[in-house]
């Protein structure tokens, strides 16, 4: 057996027995790794606080033979995620570890997703009571709906798969024009004479693809807040339908997001 200590953010954790819990983490150093952590969910467990679901901590894995579950020995918390007055922040969060969970394979380091992932959940995390913030907004619907579609840009980016926004996915020809046609299936943005004949393609708007663009560069919270909102119930059927042609099937908590995050049409009903 061999020990190695990382850097890590619970994506699951599940109990075994009465005491234990099967946790599953992405590392920054090591990847996805899976292991049992031992009377973790004991009232006055080591743990403490460090291996709830989507803290952000240091963790101790002790590797054992092929076959058989990693032990997590020692966990130091580095931030707890707090709910805060938004439920919208705990939907983001969950779905952005079941899509991380659902994306990563065990033991494939990729530091940038991982970096990713950790500056998502921080900013959707609620300041300790008393806690000075440096984000100047507080994180509404508006702001999280446009984190969650920065996030999976990310990591659609990290995979190789990140859609062309700004010319033909085929003849690279500039995207132009009100309307702009979107292959789900041949890697985004299509020329009119390129997307004759194609399946799965969607008109897209232009304000759709110019927020994308946007939000794959970067993500600012005052850009987000101060300006009219972006069509982002158009933007969040794209980035579903990306996902569940990626992994073969729609993950359960983006229906979630489709609860919380309603579209501006039924906002003004």
């Amino acid at each position: 057996m061999s020990a190695e200590k990382a850097q890590a953010l619970v994506l699951q954790a599940r109990p075994f027995g009465e005491t234990s819990a099967i946790i599953t983490l992405l590392t920054r150093e090591i990847g996805k790794v899976r292991g049992l952590a031992k009377g973790a969910w004991r009232p006055k467990s080591k743990f403490d606080a460090a291996l709830d679901l989507l803290s952000i901590c240091q963790v101790l894995v002790i590797h054992r033979s092929s076959g058989n579950l990693d032990l997590f020995t020692e966990a130091f918390l580095e931030h707890r995620f707090r709910i805060g007055r938004y439920e919208s922040s705990f939907a983001a969060g969950l779905y952005i570890a079941d899509l991380l969970d659902s994306v990563t394979v065990d033991a494939d380091p990729q530091p940038e997703l991982f970096d990713l992932a950790t500056r998502a959940i921080r900013f959707l995390s609620a300041p300790r009571p008393g806690q000075r913030t440096e984000q100047r907004f507080a994180p509404d619907s508006r702001l999280v709906s446009a984190l969650i579609i920065h996030t999976e840009l990310g990591i659609l980016h990290q995979l190789g798969q990140l859609p062309s926004l700004y010319c033909c996915a085929e003849c690279q020809r500039p995207l132009e024009g009100r309307r702009i046609s979107f292959s789900m299936l041949g890697g985004g943005g299509l020329c009119q004479r390129c997307r004759r004949g194609k399946r799965s393609v969607v008109s897209v708007s232009s304000e759709a693809i110019v927020s994308l663009r946007q939000l794959a560069d970067s993500f600012d919270q005052n850009e987000y807040t101060l300006q009219p909102e972006p069509p982002f119930g158009e933007i969040r059927a794209i980035m579903n339908t990306l996902f569940a042609n990626i992994l073969g099937y729609r993950l359960k908590t983006s229906h979630w997001l489709a609860k919380t995050f309603p579209s501006s049409r039924e906002k003004h009903r």
